[in-house]
């Protein structure tokens, strides 16, 4: 199989041989995939600039099997420039892409929901936000969405000033007191379960309920495996260094 000019986004590289890369790729109509970059490790090698996180790329392979060989790779546009914090995003939300999804399975939506979370990184929009917003699209295109909108106990809308228990695979359940209730999943308001499903998040509680409601809801598909971007992100310096960023790369994050 030959593909020619497949828009593409690094999301981790490899080191292979004295002189190649092994490339994970995530594209529109492909989904995520590996590629074999022979010679990109060599010193004048012209992709070796740009084969990297966060650069959009145009992109051609060839070969069947788990790792065809690249054969072409340019850049599409300017690279999304992320720094401090948003760059650990961005490691975190590369993460989460090679961990949640199958090689070979397509997710054009999810590809396009991507971009978008890269673009607001580097214009300076809410981190957390951000953040909470593609994990709930990712979710949602791995076939993990989040029921948001109404009580699965009676199929009632979800109330705004009401208080909800969100139990795991079924879905919101009212709590008609707020003391001495055994909540089985996690604990939250309606105001959050629906700006989350808006994706208007901004009041402080609103995203304290969300990061927890979705950290739980990750954890059950990541494993016990350790998140690297998280780990890097808590023992973060004020600067990330080359070292760190190139560690983030190899991990996947």
């Amino acid at each position: 199989m030959r593909v020619q000019q497949q828009p593409g986004f690094v999301l981790h590289r490899n080191p292979y041989s004295e002189t190649s890369l092994v490339l994970e790729i995530f594209t529109p109509e492909h989904g995520r995939i590996g590629l074999l970059a022979k010679g990109a490790r060599r010193p004048g090698n012209r992709s070796r600039a740009f084969l990297k996180p966060f650069q959009p790329l145009l992109l051609g392979w060839s070969g069947r099997g788990e790792l065809p060989v690249l054969t072409g790779a340019e850049p599409q546009e300017a690279s999304h420039t992320l720094e401090g914090q948003a760059l650990y995003c961005g490691f975190y939300l590369n993460e989460l892409l090679v961990r949640l999804l199958h090689r070979h399975d397509p997710h054009p939506g999810l590809y396009r929901a991507y971009q978008e979370c890269l673009v607001n990184l580097c214009a300076g929009a809410r981190h957390d936000a951000t953040l909470r917003i593609f994990e709930k699209r990712l979710l949602q295109e791995v076939g993990y969405g989040l029921v948001l909108d109404h009580d699965i106990g009676d199929n009632s809308p979800v109330s705004p000033d009401a208080l909800y228990d969100y139990v795991f695979d079924r879905g919101p359940v009212r709590l008609h007191s707020e003391l001495n209730i055994r909540v089985q999943g996690v604990r939250l308001r309606g105001t959050t379960l629906l700006a989350l499903a808006r994706e208007e998040l901004d009041e402080p509680v609103a995203l304290r309920e969300a990061k927890a409601l979705m950290r739980t809801a990750l954890a059950r598909h990541l494993g016990d495996r350790p998140l690297t971007s998280r780990e890097l992100f808590l023992r973060r310096p004020a600067v990330v260094s080359l070292q760190e960023e190139e560690r983030c790369d190899k991990t996947g994050s």
